[in-house]
């Protein structure tokens, strides 16, 4: 038997270019942190180095959170950023659930317009939308957000949880209705606890685009009240551009929240990712 005349990258060599990617990407993130907590002359002097006691310095945090409203800012975000997830996964499972378990003659129909709404992006909307949240009377109010950022992801969201729904054995859900077990109670006991893998990628992939979006902050929501903490940051980084502590301060702050979530979902993402590539 012939030997190939190649051979293909082993176990170590894949996880070397992993690692390398891995310490590409996160190099900037791990720049930005460091430099965060040092002084003024310390980032100048070497930008590379790690925080010491004599460079340790915390002005940049104080200049953000005395000279902006960063806490509001960031409350808002927060607000917005997890009623859309909840929107997003509640009805996204239930229409999931409803594509998957009782079809209807549609429902082809409706899947490839849910699939045309991932190919287009929504801020080719964005007169309709705004002229949409005026008539409303919701401009400059975080509820405008929700919504969008709810319109936004429940196309990607169905998709990805009806594939997960439609391998949930048949006979889980014909043995609780033969136990008197109504339609909701087996959506809620038994099909939303099946699908977690599937609901932390969809909660991850939804949550970075609505916690970094600054087009429709800026456009729908621009008021000091309802202000998210991308926009806020915009903002004070055009203010502080010449003062390094207080801008990789600002950015510190925006960044760490979805490095939290990536962390503590990290572990159901990749369940997820992977259990779909083999469905």
């Amino acid at each position: 038997m012939k030997q190939p005349l190649y051979r293909p990258l082993g176990t170590a060599g894949v996880h070397a270019i992993l690692g390398g990617y891995t310490l590409v990407a996160l190099f900037p993130i791990f720049l930005i942190l460091i430099n965060s907590v040092k002084s003024r002359a310390a980032i100048f002097a070497n930008p590379l180095a790690l925080p010491t006691p004599e460079t340790f310095s915390l002005i940049g945090f104080h200049k953000v959170l005395a000279n902006s409203h960063f806490l509001l800012y960031f409350g808002n975000s927060l607000f917005v950023t997890l009623v859309s997830l909840v929107c997003i996964v509640l009805f996204g499972a239930m229409a999931a659930w409803a594509l998957s378990e009782y079809p209807f003659p549609a429902s082809r129909w409706m899947t490839l317009y849910l699939a045309i709404g991932i190919m287009i992006p929504i801020r080719l909307g964005t007169v309709s939308i705004l002229e949409l949240v005026v008539k409303l009377d919701l401009i400059n109010t975080l509820t405008a957000l929700i919504l969008v950022y709810t319109a936004q992801g429940l196309p990607l969201a169905v998709m990805i949880l009806s594939e997960f729904v439609r391998q949930v054995p048949r006979e889980l859900k014909d043995a609780a209705r033969c136990d008197g077990v109504g339609e909701y109670k087996i959506f809620f006991q038994v099909i939303l606890p099946l699908i977690r893998p599937a609901i932390a990628t969809v909660a991850v992939f939804t949550m970075i685009p609505a916690w970094n979006d600054l087009w429709f902050p800026l456009i729908l929501a621009p008021s000091d009240q309802t202000k998210t903490v991308t926009l806020g940051v915009q903002q004070f980084i055009g203010q502080y551009v010449t003062d390094w502590n207080s801008v990789l301060a600002a950015l510190s702050l925006a960044v760490i929240p979805v490095l939290l979530m990536y962390v503590i979902f990290s572990r159901q993402l990749i369940r997820g990712l992977t259990s779909g590539a083999v469905k």
